[in-house]
């Protein structure tokens, strides 16, 4: 069963739901938390105090709507378009990630928001 969380920035408020991974869990442990994500393209991350490894299900190539943690930087990550990694118009993070779930709320809000923002997560 996933568990389902609420991310919070300014008056948006999108929904999510986390996976049953082991890095899921070991997140949603942290959970809440309030942390300060930078933007890379189509992508938000920053450094949620995780320490994780790479799993199995590691990749680059990623969804939009995706949850993720990249091992790298102990950093979450949500995918909402094209990265200056990417090839085309599919997310692709700087190395590989950890999947966790997804963000089930139309992610195109997120477009819209600066350089940096300030997330809750609950």
């Amino acid at each position: 069963m996933s568990k389902t969380i609420l991310i919070t920035t300014g008056d948006l408020r999108l929904r999510g739901a986390l996976n049953e991974s082991v890095t899921a869990v070991e997140f949603a442990e942290l959970l809440p938390m309030d942390l300060t994500m930078s933007r890379w393209g189509e992508e938000y991350y920053g450094d949620c105090g995780i320490d994780a490894q790479l799993t199995p299900d590691a990749k680059d190539e990623m969804d939009i709507g995706e949850i993720a943690i990249w091992p790298v930087g102990s950093a979450l990550c949500f995918f909402f378009g094209p990265t200056p990694a990417s090839t085309g118009d599919e997310p692709r993070a700087a190395s590989a990630v950890n999947p966790i779930g997804r963000i089930i709320d139309d992610t195109a809000p997120l477009k819209k928001l600066g350089g940096s923002i300030r997330v809750r997560i609950t």
